[in-house]
């Protein structure tokens, strides 16, 4: 951790306060009926971290719930691991963003061994497998892609309403389906029968995600506009580029969403009049 570097720390509330005690009976609270209990505590917290999360502040949800990361509750384990994983795409410093990784993955493996059976935990596991791994070489990053896929059909089967996750396996079946020919190399000389998927499998979760949440992420916009190109379909595919170039920029992924869209429209266009 840099060494200039202090981690946020909460005035001392009711929430703050009550959230650290340890108790090991009502009696120990006092009255009960004026203090907040420990679960509506940490159901505060979390609720303000959502907050957070859903203004783009991660640094200070980082911040918000860092004094808690030695606890044994997956929801702040996870919600840290996110937090860590959006802090590591906007940090520049190469040092700085695999420090965010490591810590979030450490988090998220810890998170996963409490409770096997929570979808936000097997999505993140899933996203930082891959993430982790990428810093141990392509073939680190290959061996891991059954088990990132694995991780992800298991959150959701967990929650099947999660629209997030079906983008990402989307993701997921589009890269390997658009995999370079030396990383098939690697995959066929590390699995006997290495992953495979398909272009029409990706659009199925491409579309899912968005009946489950419609126009909900300017990447799924713009992966569907991909998708449809590659199944030579360009009508669908200039409707949803033209959707994604479109979309309210509220984040760096919605900017690139966008600056990508419009160059693959202009490429459309260019093609129509040759």
């Amino acid at each position: 951790m840099d060494r200039n570097y202090r981690p946020f720390i909460m005035p001392v509330t009711w929430l703050s306060f009550i959230a650290s005690l340890q108790v090991t009976s009502v009696k120990d609270l006092g009255d009960t009926e004026k203090i907040l209990s420990v679960k509506e505590a940490t159901e505060n917290l979390i609720t303000e971290a959502d907050d957070l999360f859903s203004e783009n502040k991660y640094k200070e949800l980082y911040e918000l719930l860092y004094p808690y990361k030695e606890s044994n509750d997956v929801e702040i384990l996870w919600r840290l691991s996110r937090a860590l994983h959006h802090m590591s795409k906007q940090q520049c410093h190469n040092e700085e963003k695999k420090r965010y990784v490591f810590e979030g993955y450490d988090l998220i493996v810890k998170a996963l061994q409490l409770n096997d059976s929570h979808y936000a935990v097997h999505k993140w596991y899933a996203i930082f497998l891959d993430t982790r791994a990428a810093y141990d070489g392509i073939k680190a990053r290959v061996t891991q892609l059954p088990n990132v896929k694995n991780h992800l059909l298991q959150a959701v089967e967990l929650n099947p309403k999660d629209a997030t996750t079906l983008y990402i396996l989307g993701y997921w079946c589009y890269n390997i389906s658009s995999m370079p020919w030396y990383q098939r190399k690697i995959a066929s000389a590390i699995f006997a029968t290495p992953p495979t998927s398909s272009f029409e499998e990706a659009l199925v979760y491409f579309c899912k995600a968005e009946e489950v949440d419609p126009n909900f992420y300017s990447q799924n916009l713009l992966m569907l506009g991909k998708t449809y190109l590659k199944l030579e379909k360009d009508e669908k595919a200039r409707y949803y580029l033209k959707l994604a170039s479109l979309y309210p920029p509220q984040t760096d992924d919605d900017l690139q969403a966008i600056k990508e869209a419009c160059d693959l429209l202009k490429n459309l266009e260019k093609q129509q009049q040759q």
